[in-house]
């Protein structure tokens, strides 16, 4: 179902009386799924660039950034003019991650899968405004959730470079964050379909339900685990879900389509963070552009953490006491990195993978299509 951030394939054990615990039914299907693949597609040592490998359609396509970045030059610019304001200070700090050196993997998503759904429904192939109009919001209210982020994290660095809240202070930056979310939603009225504002006004209420279930934890080891996926969800997936389900609606009036969309973004997003959760352990610093091991230091327990504590029960205190003792971050980093935590991690993203293929290969190919299924390679195997 919609918003079910459960793994694909199987349904929940639940759902079938089984007696098996939710953990040990997603250790089972990734167990079974890596079986399959070699583990050497995974250490993280590829370049995107280099994922530019032959799609279902047996044609060879550049980069999916490259193909993406035509629909939008001058990104970043355009966002800017959405930002209308007159205080400098405000208007400095509301700028500040709008400089074009993020990965802009949001809006890339977007105007791609505008396109293959533009090409499937009536073999269009321009990008309309408003489609891309909710690249350039989606870009927004994720900027707008890492300056707020930020301050619920009181991190120091993002991107390389200090955050907003290290610079300007913790107020101003919450006010810069609204400030950027109130700019989306009033570009979002602008476009005037109200099917497409509620689905993504859905995503604003997802990142508060998910952030609130960032500071909570499970003291079960089976809710621990659907609670880690179902904040992944809403914080990450989330926004790429409804995006893509978004432009989909202003594309094509087939409800078919729009799930494939929304599925397409849902499983692609969740395994955008459970790779990100592997590099907090398995990348440097400066390679991520933000401090590693910084889960742990939040007392998070995210995928390698709740894989690893079942051949290291030892490390379920360590959950349930957020990591705070002293010494609880190097051990856990270090029960982490003996256990097959990073491995089945990297397996289950795969699986999430696998299944966004399995729902963007049903739209008519095109080579927005097939650079959409080069993009989910690309997320297992970028390295920052």
């Amino acid at each position: 179902s919609p918003g079910r951030p459960g793994p694909p394939g199987p349904p929940a054990a639940a759902d079938d009386g089984v007696q098996m615990s939710y953990f040990n039914l997603v250790k089972s299907l990734t167990s079974a799924f890596s079986n399959r693949y070699s583990m050497s597609r995974f250490h993280h040592t590829t370049s995107a660039a280099c994922c530019c490998s032959r799609t279902r359609s047996g044609e060879k396509y550049i980069d999916p950034f490259k193909l993406g970045w035509r629909d939008l030059k001058d990104l970043y610019e355009d966002i800017r003019k959405e930002l209308v304001i007159s205080t400098t200070e405000l208007k400095e700090m509301s700028e500040y991650y709008f400089d074009g050196k993020g990965k802009a993997f949001r809006p890339i998503i977007v105007v791609l899968m505008a396109r293959a759904c533009n090409i499937h429904h009536n073999n269009s192939r321009d990008v309309q405004a408003d489609q891309r109009s909710i690249a350039l919001i989606a870009e927004m209210i994720h900027t707008a959730s890492l300056v707020h982020d930020d301050v619920i994290d009181d991190a120091s660095s993002r991107r390389g470079k200090h955050t907003v809240n290290k610079i300007w202070g913790e107020k101003k930056a919450v006010l810069a964050g609204d400030l950027i979310l109130s700019a989306a939603s009033i570009a979002l009225a602008r476009i005037g379909n109200t099917t497409v504002i509620s689905i993504l006004t859905q995503v604003i209420e997802d990142l508060v339900r998910g952030e609130f279930l960032q500071l909570g934890s499970k003291e079960n080891e089976n809710e621990r685990f659907a609670h880690y996926l179902e904040k992944t969800f809403k914080k990450t997936a989330s926004l790429i879900a409804n995006s893509c389900k978004a432009v989909s609606v202003l594309g094509c009036p087939d409800p078919a389509v729009h799930e494939i969309a929304y599925q397409y973004g849902k499983n692609v997003g969740i395994a955008f963070q459970l790779i990100d959760d592997v590099l907090d352990f398995t990348s440097c610093s400066d390679r991520m552009g933000k401090p590693t091991s910084a889960d742990l230091k939040l007392g998070l327990a995210t995928g390698p953490v709740l894989f690893a504590c079942q051949q290291f029960p030892e490390m379920n205190a360590m959950i349930m006491r957020r990591f705070s003792l002293p010494g609880d971050v190097d051990r856990a980093q270090q029960y982490v990195l003996q256990s097959d935590g990073v491995q089945q991690t990297t397996y289950l993203a795969q699986r999430y993978c696998h299944e966004a293929v399995r729902e963007i290969s049903k739209l008519r190919p095109s080579p927005e299509r097939d650079a959409l299924i080069q993009l989910s390679e690309i997320v297992l195997t970028r390295d920052k």
